[in-house]
């Protein structure tokens, strides 16, 4: 009679278990892995722009911050979850940089994950002290080539975004320059406005107040376009050093065996969150610019980034932790 029982409700519960594994993505709550502290710039463009997302699929997506070790930990995670979309990631352009600075990664940094679409463009901007009388980014390249190895800039740490952009730059300008490693932008920053270096590459959520103030010179921005932060001033490529720009990005990624379907899905309702007015004001608060891009121009994108900071790390000699 049991062994009856047991049929018949096994019988009765195989069409469910058959329409939850066949219904349409998603229908299960979704993780999305953020690989850096909570509150960080790329937690809070994650936490707002998929909070959106989770509205519009009528799914919870659960941010879950795993810190550490130049965002590998988190990325390790979201590489080897299983590609069914329901395990997510979203990384800044640290992506592209981490598989020549670290070695031994547990996963393939280039072939184990693909981009979805990128979610914003973090602008950074070349800044100095309006004691140097540099006004232009022709300014600093002829005053660097003038006195070879005396110009200094500052920051954040050496083979983060703020090093790397400005020894893109150096090298597009082909000058020499003193590299002075800080704990952070805010301290690379003061150190520019005391006049102890010439210049640092800068988010511009940080330098924006003190550009407005007089306390610095925003000499161009490193991104391939203008912030509309600061409309009126170039880019590097456009002040006229071509092959300058380094462009510092905040995107969506999944396992690389998401099915097609799932990510031209997951990128659909992320484009259409991202040009809703609430993310667009929310992104004037954090001096971020949107990054419209879709599946493949994203993925063409990123194989150019990896380049670049590969030839980088390369000409540098910055050595993999």
């Amino acid at each position: 009679m049991k062994f009856k029982l047991l049929s018949a409700l096994l019988l009765a519960s195989a069409p469910l278990l058959a329409w939850s594994q066949s219904a349409p993505w998603p229908n299960k709550p979704i993780r999305a892995i953020v690989p850096f502290p909570a509150g960080a710039a790329t937690d809070q463009v994650a936490r707002q722009v998929l909070e959106r997302v989770s509205r519009q699929l009528g799914q919870p997506i659960i941010v879950d911050n795993k810190p550490g070790a130049g965002g590998t930990i988190g990325e390790a995670a979201v590489a080897q979850a299983a590609p069914d979309g329901y395990t997510i990631l979203v990384h800044s352009n640290s992506h592209t940089l981490t598989p020549w600075t670290y070695k031994n990664l547990p996963y393939d940094g280039i072939h184990d994950l693909v981009g979805v679409v990128p979610l914003a463009s973090v602008p950074m901007v070349v800044v100095t002290a309006p004691e140097t009388g540099l006004r232009t980014l022709a300014d600093l390249v002829r005053a660097a080539k003038a006195k070879p190895d005396s110009i200094f800039y500052s920051s954040s740490g050496t083979g983060g975004a703020t090093h790397l952009g400005a020894e893109r730059l150096r090298m597009a300008g082909g000058f020499n320059a003193t590299h002075v490693p800080y704990k952070g932008s805010a301290e690379a920053v003061r150190e520019v406005m005391a006049g102890r270096v010439a210049f640092h590459v800068a988010p511009i959520g940080l330098a924006l107040q003190q550009v407005k103030a007089g306390k610095l010179v925003a000499l161009a921005n490193t991104g391939m376009r203008r912030s509309e932060h600061m409309p009126d001033v170039p880019t590097t490529v456009e002040a006229g050093l071509p092959n300058s720009n380094y462009d510092v990005w905040i995107g969506l990624f999944v396992p690389a065996k998401t099915s097609k379907a799932i990510v031209n899905r997951l990128a659909e309702e992320t484009i259409k969150a991202l040009r809703s007015p609430e993310i667009k004001e929310r992104y004037v608060t954090l001096s971020m610019d949107e990054m419209p891009m879709g599946v493949d121009e994203f993925a063409q994108f990123l194989t150019r980034d990896f380049e670049t900071n590969r030839q980088i790390v390369q000409a540098t000699g910055i050595q993999p932790n």
